[in-house]
């Protein structure tokens, strides 16, 4: 079956306009501690809001069968729709921090329906080249999360308000919305789930070789959002410790995320080679050794290694993401696939919040060049989960 070539560049680019909503706190971070005069711990806090509002978005998602009892294009139209409303709440002039903790939650709910479920949208199109689709996919939400930190950057440089991030990712997510509801039907390929099974969520994982894929990407999501979360704390802390140091912070926050997304398409098309489990791993393999050296580059003294050494992380630490979903999805029935994909996003995000909160407890108490050596752990576990089973579906 033919499909049409409108497709998933509709797709990419409807991801990359509705998951710039994730980081539009973080973006604008200094701005909203300024204005609502929040504490510094504020950080973590509103990161960790999305976070659980994903968390619990995907958890409800995944135990009503969303994504496979109804049509995902719907789903996604009206999910972008409330988040361009929710993110709008944080420009109330009268927010303290449990209300922009409650806005950035009900932005990370309405995501539920966006990133998952594209992912379900492209799965439903493309059962060839499923990688080479996801890697294109996951890419865009790449550069929509980094996007944010480039519209300050901008606004920063042409002196507009901080305010004007928060409207245009608003604008790009209903424009997202709107591309996928009017222009990609529901996929030839979706097998609809007529019933609810409330079990679902528990039955994929009684499938070994599910597992090995999930843990992998559980050990994967244990570092990859810690990262990009404190890759500002980290570069300001470099700009504090060496005043001569001449680069924007968010400018170089933006390159070090953004850059991520041609990694996650050259690793959809080297996948296809190499094969998903090996280049998964290959990925993973190298940004824990990022992990493990990191304190390093602090103590070499040069902005241009540093700035250098964190893009490089940047690209491994996501290249292996749209591989371990494509992995997800091809060890789980069809009709189970949207289900699947959504309760390991549930999962996996919950572990982002844990490592987020240990770097924002551990961040108080050491110098901030030793932070990301904690994220090591997660890498190890997902190697080991990945090369533990010799049938893994690939």
């Amino acid at each position: 079956m033919k499909i049409p070539s409108r497709i998933l560049p509709i797709i990419v680019l409807s991801q990359f306009c509705c998951t710039s909503l994730w980081f539009a706190g973080n973006a604008v971070m200094p701005d909203l501690l300024m204005e609502f005069s929040l504490g510094a711990a504020s950080l973590g806090h509103l990161t960790s809001a999305v976070q659980f509002g994903f968390i619990l978005g995907t958890l409800s998602f995944a135990f009503f069968s969303i994504a496979d009892r109804f049509s995902p294009s719907k789903v996604f139209f009206f999910c972008a729709l409330l988040g361009a409303i929710f993110n709008l709440g944080t420009l109330f002039e009268n927010n303290n921090l449990f209300s922009l903790i409650f806005f950035r939650f009900l932005t990370g709910y309405a995501l539920a329906g966006i990133y998952p479920v594209g992912m379900k949208i492209a799965s439903d199109y493309f059962e060839k080249g499923l990688g080479r689709s996801l890697g294109y996919l996951v890419g865009a939400l790449v550069l929509g999360t980094a996007f944010p930190h480039l519209l300050k950057a901008v606004s920063t440089e042409i002196e507009l308000a901080w305010r004007w991030v928060i409207y245009s990712t608003s604008i790009l997510t209903l424009l997202g919305g709107i591309l996928i509801l009017f222009l990609v039907p529901d996929g030839p390929f979706r097998t609809r789930r007529l019933n609810k099974d409330f079990g679902l969520i528990f039955k994929v994982f009684r499938n070994t070789d599910f597992r090995s894929a999930a843990f992998g990407y559980f050990g994967h999501m244990w570092e990859l959002y810690a990262f990009w979360a404190f890759i500002p704390v980290i570069l300001s802390f470099y700009k504090q410790t060496n005043p001569s140091a001449n680069f924007s912070i968010a400018l170089s926050s933006f390159l070090i995320i953004g850059l991520g997304g041609v990694a996650c398409i050259l690793g959809g098309y080297v996948s296809e080679i190499k094969g998903l489990k090996k280049t998964a791993g290959s990925a993973l393999f190298l940004s824990g050794i990022c992990c493990c050296f990191s304190p390093v580059i602090f103590f070499l003294d040069s902005e241009i290694l540093l700035i250098c050494f964190l893009i490089f992380w940047g690209l491994v630490v996501i290249a292996d993401s749209p591989l371990f979903s494509t992995l997800v999805a091809r060890n789980v029935d069809p009709d189970a696939r949207g289900t699947a994909l959504t309760i390991v996003n549930c999962i996996g995000f919950s572990i982002t919040i844990v490592s987020i909160q240990l770097l924002n407890y551990i961040s108080a108490e050491i110098s901030p060049a030793w932070l990301l050596i904690f994220l090591a752990p997660g890498p190890v576990f997902g190697l080991l989960a990945l090369f533990r089973n010799k049938n893994l579906k690939t």
